[in-house]
């Protein structure tokens, strides 16, 4: 799964990359967590689109906001669940990243956090388009909340020894494709593969990426957190008890 995620890019950079209409002004977010808002990419048209949506999905026939949060929706499935089908056919955006976090349980200890980026370039790391749904619900009252899911597969090589799930990373030649509605529902589902893994790397970072409070550059340094200590064996006390001699 896709639970925490980062966008450091500056926006003017951001949006000559995905060619939007809008000039949004948005500060760095290296702990990005579900409900907040995010920035996604739709297509309306010929012409991209930004917009700030809340992530965790509300399809949008349902009639109360669901006690569960639909972050992710998984690629394999994503064509017939109740809860997707609809914005897979409709409603297919971009979520602009420049890396997500994913955790690897340790023995007994507690798990180890990972940043996973592009690998530099000339010194330099890349964004990247992570695969997304979205809708607009209204509530009885009237009101309304756009939201979105992260589209899920199975891991790649680079990801795998981490966790078994990573997020969409589409091909940028791919991206046109993707939002277009126009795209027949069997070639848009063929792009949700796993990325190349020479594409990403994996850092191993503090467990202060756990608080979603904390938010802040020093978060990607670089830390391997000290397992648990294993517990000494129990060994059995001698009896100290003499035997009487008569």
């Amino acid at each position: 799964m896709c639970g925490r995620y980062m966008i450091t890019t500056n926006p003017e950079a951001m949006r000559q990359l995905f060619d939007y209409f809008e000039k949004p002004n948005f500060p760095p977010r290296h702990n990005i967590a579900p409900t907040q808002p995010v920035p996604i990419v739709f297509r309306d048209g010929a012409q991209r689109h930004f917009l700030l949506v809340r992530w965790g999905l509300v399809p949008s026939w349902t009639k109360e906001m669901p006690q569960s949060l639909l972050i992710n929706a998984r690629a394999e499935t994503i064509a017939d669940k109740p809860s997707f089908r609809g914005a897979f056919r409709h409603r297919r955006a971009l979520m602009p990243a420049d890396g997500f976090y994913e955790w690897k349980a340790e023995g007994k200890g507690p798990k180890q956090p990972y940043v996973i980026r592009r690998r530099a370039e000339n010194g330099e790391r890349q964004p990247f388009a992570m695969a997304a749904l979205w809708e607009t619900w209204a509530s009885a009252e009237g009101s309304e909340i756009d939201s979105c899911a992260v589209v899920t597969c199975e891991a790649n090589e680079t990801l795998a020894p981490i966790h078994h799930r990573m997020p969409v990373i589409l091909d940028e030649k791919d991206w046109d494709t993707w939002l277009d509605p126009a795209t027949p529902l069997k070639e848009a589902q063929a792009l949700l593969r796993p990325a190349p893994g020479d594409l990403l790397d994996a850092t191993p970072i503090s467990t202060r990426i756990n608080n979603v409070a904390n938010d802040d550059p020093s978060l990607l340094e670089r830390e391997v957190i000290d397992p648990a200590p294993e517990k000494p064996a129990r060994t059995k006390k001698p009896d100290t008890k003499q035997l009487g001699l008569f």
